[in-house]
């Protein structure tokens, strides 16, 4: 609260265990503007019932219960248009409630004051307008002193918007002195011990001394501690806090929790998410972006290895952009990709799909692209337009459908206004197939990668995490992201059911093309009337009137 007064602090950034006073905080802001800085407040939730929710049970009660507030926003039951439940106004300024997954909330109204509240759980666009705290940082720009303050308890390592706003603050953390030996600590899981299966008898150790740090020490030593920063500086001032310094908690509820919470891996992720305010890593199987970096070859799009027998393509679809990758597939399934485009453009507009249609259509060092599938998951009647027409080339539309064991696709359904075939395609069984060959060093089904794709193309490759996960008791199998941009593993995997919906044999292709490069050509006088067969009259059988078979010859 001391930082939302310091003129040189524009963000202030709270990543810590649940129940530790965030929300008190933001109510304290929020009532010291109205009351001595009047401006415009906006506080986020991430959902518009939670904005209600705080609203009458946070807001209305401090308004009702802080005589100078009270004398500045009218009463709940005041008629005043000035005065509902998401928007309030007092002199020189007003208030107003918004969930994150509403774009019309955070649009619209210039903003000084910016309070979000847990905005790990905020949805990663509000509508199509896009990521909501960036929405918002964007009402505020024409204030030199805005201030905004994001709160959260963090969740998933690699994936949680308030370790990335947390790692790029001066990143404080609150010091101790031990009782025994002053010398200043934090306050670490990692140094709270217990006898053997008594976890209700556990204490705090120190670093330095080894002295013994029970609950009775707690009140003196966070009195006299204080903040001390890691990278000094800047107009990002965050904080971090723990469970073990809530003056409602002890160290033995703390261990006890845990003893409870390690016996499943969901209850311990929720426990080192709200208990420890720290990430949670999952632990499974994943990909090293930089050791499949160190793989790339000397081929590319306009020089395609003689071992490609046919190219398929892979589109996802983005709220700005179309993003594509073009897969050549060989012999037992080795693959290899050959580029990833980025079409940028608003795929509400036609432009941007005309740049698709020539990515389709474009012939590639002799080769066609056989196969095409785009995912219709956003935007979906658009891509209905797009690919319907195109059915004859194999361009078709995806839904893409997760969970262990499904089908990599399925037979196609006519679906919206247009009646446009659409295949489902097991996306968690088309990526574990993907993670599978990344992992080969050769051979069947090993994955080639062209010497121009870039670290970003690997990072997106290996940003989701197979983990194990519990459903009713029962473990499950499921990909999470690690991070936020994972285009370049869901068009491969688009580009590998492609080729499965082509149902094409490959071997019978190479067999083919093989044949084709070594055959002699006959010289016309060599020819021998004799070697050519007669002509076969062939039957058809064709459906009667009655029911019966015909025969037409």
């Amino acid at each position: 609260m001391d930082t939302v007064a310091d003129a040189t602090i524009e963000t202030i950034v709270i990543m810590s265990s649940a129940q530790i006073g965030k929300s008190e905080i933001i109510g304290n802001i929020v009532g010291y503007f109205i009351d001595q800085d009047p401006a415009p407040i906006m506080v986020i939730q991430p959902t518009v019932d939670m904005a209600k929710t705080w609203s009458h049970d946070r807001l209305a009660p401090m308004v009702r219960d802080t005589p100078c507030l009270k004398s500045l926003i009218a009463d709940n039951k005041s008629r005043a248009s000035s005065n509902t439940l998401f928007h309030k106004s007092f002199p020189g300024g007003h208030i107003t409630m918004a969930g994150a997954n509403s774009p019309t909330g955070l649009a619209s109204r210039p903003i000084r004051i910016v309070c979000c509240d847990e905005v790990s759980r905020y949805p990663q666009s509000a509508g199509a307008e896009g990521d909501p705290v960036n929405l918002i940082r964007k009402r505020t720009t024409t204030f030199h002193n805005r201030k905004i303050i994001l709160t959260s308890t963090p969740t998933l390592k690699g994936a949680c918007r308030i370790e990335q706003e947390f790692s790029i603050s001066d990143r404080r953390y609150y010091h101790v002195p031990c009782p025994h030996c002053e010398h200043e600590q934090r306050l670490k899981w990692a140094n709270v011990q217990w006898p053997e299966g008594k976890p209700q008898e556990a204490v705090m150790v120190c670093t330095e001394c080894g002295g013994v740090i029970e609950d009775k020490h707690k009140p003196k030593m966070i009195k006299n501690g204080k903040w001390v920063a890691e990278l000094p500086g800047g107009k990002i001032a965050g904080f971090h806090l723990n469970e073990l310094y809530s003056p409602w908690r002890t160290f033995a509820d703390v261990a006890e929790d845990f003893s409870e919470a390690k016996k499943n891996p969901e209850t311990l992720k929720t426990w080192v998410n709200t208990s420890l305010g720290e990430t949670w890593e999952e632990a499974g199987e994943s990909l090293n972006e930089h050791l499949l970096a160190e793989r790339k070859e000397n081929y590319a799009i306009d020089a395609i290895p003689p071992e490609v027998l046919l190219l398929t393509a892979g589109a996802d679809i983005q709220k700005d952009r179309i993003e594509v990758s073009i897969v050549g597939w060989g012999l037992d399934q080795e693959c290899w990709i050959l580029d990833h485009v980025v079409l940028y453009g608003d795929p509400t507009q036609q432009k941007v799909w005309h740049e698709l249609e020539e990515v389709l259509k474009k012939t590639y060092d002799g080769h066609i692209i056989a196969g095409s599938a785009i995912d219709s998951g956003y935007l979906t009647e658009y891509v209905y337009q797009f690919t319907k027409p195109r059915a004859s080339r194999r361009v078709f539309a995806i839904k893409g459908q997760a969970g262990m064991g499904r089908p990599l696709t399925t037979k196609p359904k006519p679906v919206g206004r247009t009646r446009t075939p659409m295949y489902t395609v097991g996306v968690d069984t088309a990526k574990r197939t993907i993670y599978s060959r990344l992992r080969l060093t050769s051979g069947e089904g090993y994955i080639h990668f062209g010497v121009d794709f870039d670290d970003e193309y690997f990072m997106q490759l290996t940003a989701e995490k197979m983990v194990t996960k519990y459903r009713r008791g029962f473990p499950v199998m499921e990909f999470v992201k690690t991070r936020d941009r994972n285009e370049a593993l869901d068009c491969l995997a688009y580009a590998y059911a492609a080729l499965d919906n082509l149902n094409v044999k490959l071997a019978a292709l190479a067999v083919k093309r093989k044949a084709k490069q070594n055959a002699v050509a006959v010289e016309p006088e060599q020819e021998s009337p004799l070697a050519t067969p007669a002509p076969v009259k062939r039957t058809k059988k064709t459906r009667s009137r009655k029911g019966g078979f015909a025969t037409r010859y």
